[in-house]
């Protein structure tokens, strides 16, 4: 999984004066949990950017000024109710061999045949969360639904990997496409003609052979 750096300062003091302060500084007041003790510490909000407004995964590497660096992932996130400004983020901190959950995004590929044919086309989930180690940790599921006709799903079942654990059930759907009363006779009416096609086809070559074998007689 991609890895977002975003550099910190540690805090020297966590109270509402001082985290007040920040807030009017342009930064954002973080707490790194998992590890011996939390860890307070402050980054500019621009940083969150990459992290926070995209459909995408990632895991972070936290840089403190003048300390180490910790691998983790977001955890929890505070937004303004008014202006939608970072108000708070948790992160938890990330060890090779300590499996942590996440929401991994989804993402559909090809065209359904089913929705060409006037069915609906239902993403019914659009993360799924997954416990892993976190070398394990997919950037993505891709669903590839180009075969996905009316009246077909697809589920967690066809998701499953040895490298992770998805934490729904097996049966959970995960896109399907809907039935259309119009979209069913055009189903219907597509697949008459292509075993119309093959059977034309057959007797095409039947009669070919009849031919030739009239002809050597």
């Amino acid at each position: 999984m991609k890895s977002i750096t975003i550099k910190g300062s540690q805090r020297e003091s966590v109270g509402k004066k001082a985290t007040k302060a920040l807030r009017n500084a342009g930064k954002v007041p973080c707490v790194l949990y998992g590890g011996d003790k939390p860890l307070h510490f402050s980054a500019n909000e621009l940083a969150f950017k990459k992290l926070v407004y995209t459909p995408k995964a990632h895991t972070v590497v936290i840089a403190i000024e003048g300390g180490d660096s910790f691998k983790a992932v977001l955890q929890d996130i505070q937004f303004h109710p008014v202006t939608d400004k970072i108000l708070h983020v948790d992160f938890y901190e990330l060890f090779s061999d300590k499996e942590v959950t996440m929401n991994i995004p989804v993402t559909l590929t090809g065209t359904s045949p089913g929705e060409r044919n006037g069915g609906r086309l239902l993403f019914r989930k659009r993360k799924l969360s997954i416990k892993a180690l976190p070398d394990n940790l997919p950037d993505f599921f891709d669903v590839d639904i180009s075969k996905l006709k009316i009246g077909e799903n697809i589920s967690v079942a066809s998701l499953l990997s040895d490298d992770f654990s998805i934490l729904h059930p097996d049966t959970t759907v995960v896109v399907q496409v809907k039935t259309a009363r119009t979209a069913v006779a055009e189903e219907e009416e597509e697949e008459g003609a292509e075993a119309a096609e093959g059977a034309e086809a057959a007797e095409g070559a039947e009669g070919a052979e009849g031919a030739a074998a009239e002809s050597k007689e």
